[in-house]
């Protein structure tokens, strides 16, 4: 049987075992936490630690208790000059201690229970039940490249992949193992037979005690040759193998409207509503590449800063963010290796005439090439009743419904107030039901 040992390091001061079993316990009740503290604070708190308040039910766990009525129990209670044998203690009063909050006036209390998550235990619970519709689809081609990995040593291989220390260590090993002669050894050996041979008129002894030394010195220098310093059987190569970096092959398109219709309050929805998508792609699809167009009556590629922090403005030409788009996925991303998805935040202001060429770009070339499209609107809150039914909108909302009523993977919504965001962001990205099974 298999041993599973998890050498995680756990948090100061915490066990992650009991942490990990409390996250699970009161998986729906943080979630519900986060989801309204989001609603009604700064998307871009969900990027960061949280405590999250946890009422007291359901956080509760099982214990064994002694029977009441069965057992031989003895208690001694020091300091007791209330109480003698056979007295019964009253039981304490119900919210009598300091650690429950007053009851609300549906009559439910709250514990001041709070717990301490961090930043990504939120956005695993954040972006939980999220993904990109239709991620995997019959023709996606996967491209896997390789990377060289070390692996350990081999007895073969190119000579520039030698390791010398692996091959001095063999080495060493390997002289002791057979008891090779060191150069100290024959030195002093031969400083004796130099001693000895100074004596021209040696005593028999002596003589036999030089003839001793010379065929040790001999046998000690074959020995010598016969164990080199470094063998062939002693070298060792870093070894290589390759290991597979697969890529998802999806690129997510941001295109956001910054004319001067756009107010501080719309381009701040649309910032939101985009640092929201920034995070979920970055925390769900680590290989998933973004690509950020800001357009006036011009358009371009921008950086991640210049998107979200860029103070440029002028007139509106919504087409020109969708040719920027057209000629990026045709400089790079070839429709039939990559996965296409685009998500565009906008007042829905236009120039007259301008939405008829965006709706042909769209039905002649990009929806051909998307995946999913995904449209968010920014109105004022004073337009919510106005525009509640989808029939009512600006000339560039009546526009794209022609597109929603053809392409089925083109969705759009609207926004009026920050709280709406999540809700709509929900919408857009969340997980659909698995086809059903043919039997």
């Amino acid at each position: 049987m298999p041993n599973f040992i998890d050498r995680r390091l756990n948090p100061k001061d915490k066990s992650l075992g009991n942490r990990q079993r409390f996250l699970r316990r009161a998986r729906d009740e943080l979630k519900r936490a986060i989801n309204d503290r989001i609603k009604s604070g700064k998307i871009d708190a969900v990027d960061s630690n949280q405590v999250i308040p946890i009422p007291t039910k359901g956080i509760g766990e099982p214990t064994f208790q002694r029977s009441r009525n069965a057992g031989h129990r003895e208690q001694v209670l020091p300091g007791n000059k209330v109480f003698g044998s056979g007295d019964r203690i009253p039981r304490p009063v119900a919210n009598g201690g300091k650690g429950s909050s007053e009851p609300t006036a549906s009559g439910e209390g709250e514990d001041d229970f709070q717990f301490a998550l961090t930043r990504e235990e939120v956005l695993d619970l954040f972006f939980e039940d999220l993904e990109l519709p239709d991620l995997v689809k019959l023709n996606l081609k996967e491209v896997v490249t390789f990377r060289p990995r070390r692996a350990g040593y081999t007895v073969s291989g190119n000579p520039t992949s030698i390791s010398v220390a692996r091959t001095m260590f063999n080495s060493f090993g390997r002289r002791i193992a057979l008891r090779r002669p060191k150069q100290a050894e024959l030195d002093a050996i031969s400083e004796q037979i130099a001693k000895q041979e100074e004596d021209k008129r040696p005593t028999p002894a002596k003589a036999q005690q030089l003839a001793e030394l010379r065929a040790r010195l001999e046998t000690l220098q074959r020995r010598r040759r016969l164990i080199p310093y470094v063998d062939p059987i002693d070298i060792r190569y870093k070894r290589f193998e390759p290991q597979p970096v697969p890529n998802a092959n999806a690129v997510m398109f941001c295109l956001m409207d910054v004319s001067g219709s756009m107010g501080e309050r719309e381009k701040d929805l649309a910032k939101r509503f985009f640092v929201l998508l920034h995070l979920f792609l970055k925390r769900r699809y680590e290989r998933t590449d973004i690509v950020f167009i800001r357009h006036t009556h011009e358009a371009a590629e921008v950086d991640e800063d210049t998107f979200f922090y860029s103070t440029q403005s002028g007139g509106t030409v919504v087409s020109t963010a969708l040719e920027e788009m057209l000629r990026v996925i045709r400089a790079r991303y070839p429709a039939k290796d990559w996965n296409i998805y685009a998500a565009q935040a906008s007042d829905g202001d236009n120039i007259p005439n301008d939405s008829d060429k965006c709706v042909s770009l769209l039905n002649e070339t990009l929806m051909k090439l998307c995946q999913y499209y995904a449209y968010v609107e920014i109105i004022d809150e004073r337009e919510s009743e106005m525009f509640r039914h989808a029939d009512n909108g600006t000339s560039l909302w009546n526009a794209y419904r022609q597109v929603s009523e053809v392409w089925p993977h083109f969705e759009m919504t609207r926004i009026a107030k920050p709280s709406d965001i999540y809700p709509v962001f929900h919408e857009l990205f969340a997980k659909q039901p698995a086809p059903a099974k043919r039997s």
